[in-house]
């Protein structure tokens, strides 16, 4: 299994985006701009572009109930 999936970006798309969509967490966006780092890290991504999308391992620890929804 590869370590990374490609995802081919769309108009309008942002880090935090993708990293709801792959991770279930909005907050985790810097794995995705590290492992592309040809890309600029601006607010909206280019469109047509393909990204290396790491898989991260799944968390050890479950959060506290205290967590925003997305962490829980």
């Amino acid at each position: 299994m590869s370590e990374y999936l490609i995802h081919r970006s769309a108009a309008g798309e942002r880090w935090d985006q993708l990293a709801w969509r792959y991770y279930g967490d909005a907050t985790r966006y810097e794995p995705i701009i590290a492992a592309n780092s040809a890309v600029a890290p601006t607010a909206l991504l280019p469109a047509g572009v393909n990204l290396r999308i790491p898989r991260l391992a799944a968390p050890t620890t479950s959060p506290s109930a205290e967590a925003p929804p997305w962490l829980r």
